[in-house]
């Protein structure tokens, strides 16, 4: 939690949503604003022993990894919200550790053109969870079986896809695992 020597607390947090955060943020934000991050992209790149799969049926989540560019949501918290919120995002984020926590600049997309520090939960590429690049069968494979505390992981792939194409983004990888999740083998259930 802060200890009070923070420079930025009494300011409204920024945060970078490129997953689930996009769709169901769970925490009140003052604006929501298309963004781009510069220098990491969007990957398929963890494996999920919690909220969308278990560590005997790994799922598979997102996360932030190295070169490129993600495009997301940016949201804008209440500087009276920024503990409340960040530890919500810790609670949410960090139950295994599998992501770094750092500050980065990103651009909101907006006719201005604001850049601004957020708050970004990046891929730790050393943690046990950490998948890599995997081949589209495979993700698709993991996808499928994938269950956990916040539900069916097909469920959270679908939701992402959505929420990228209405803000006019695709992404060949993910819309092709998509298109191959709403295939006759979609259902989710024991094999």
């Amino acid at each position: 939690m802060n200890s009070g020597i923070d420079p930025h607390e009494h300011e409204d947090l920024w945060i970078f949503g490129y997953g689930s955060l996009m769709w169901r943020p769970g925490f009140d934000y003052l604006e929501r604003v298309p963004a781009r991050l510069i220098g990491l992209h969007r990957a398929l790149c963890v494996y999920s022993f919690v909220h969308r799969g278990t560590p005997e049926r790994p799922g598979l989540v997102l996360g932030l990894d190295r070169g490129g560019m993600c495009r997301g949501i940016a949201f804008r918290v209440a500087a009276k919200l920024r503990e409340k919120t960040i530890a919500y995002l810790r609670a949410r984020e960090q139950v295994t550790t599998v992501y770094l926590e750092t500050v980065r600049r990103i651009e909101l997309e907006e006719q201005a053109r604001r850049q601004v520090r957020a708050l970004c939960f990046i891929v730790d590429r050393s943690h046990v969870q950490y998948a890599g690049r995997l081949s589209l069968t495979e993700c698709v494979h993991h996808v499928r079986e994938g269950h956990g505390s916040s539900g069916p992981n097909r469920e959270y792939v679908l939701e992402t896809v959505h929420a990228l194409e209405a803000l006019g983004y695709r992404e060949t990888e993910l819309h092709l695992i998509a298109e191959r999740l709403k295939g006759p083998q979609s259902a989710v259930g024991p094999s």
